[in-house]
């Protein structure tokens, strides 16, 4: 199974929410596939850079080179 993670989910990944952090293990550790779209990509870039939110944004950009992303 894949999934698509959408721009919710993706701030909830890097306020490292317990409960999404531990279900994205999950599914990672099943073998799925974990994507985010270019858009979903956009929104979060766009918003810390917004906000210069320098070290959220490098940690974003770690956390994409986990996930595919999708166009």
């Amino acid at each position: 199974m894949a999934y698509l993670l959408d721009t919710n989910t993706a701030t909830y990944l890097l306020k490292k929410k317990l409960n999404v952090n531990n279900g994205l293990i999950e599914v990672t550790r099943r073998g799925d596939e974990v994507f985010i779209s270019c858009i979903t990509y956009y929104e979060i870039k766009r918003g810390l850079i917004s906000i210069k939110a320098t070290r959220q944004l490098a940690d974003f950009h770690e956390s994409c080179t986990d996930y595919t992303k999708q166009e």
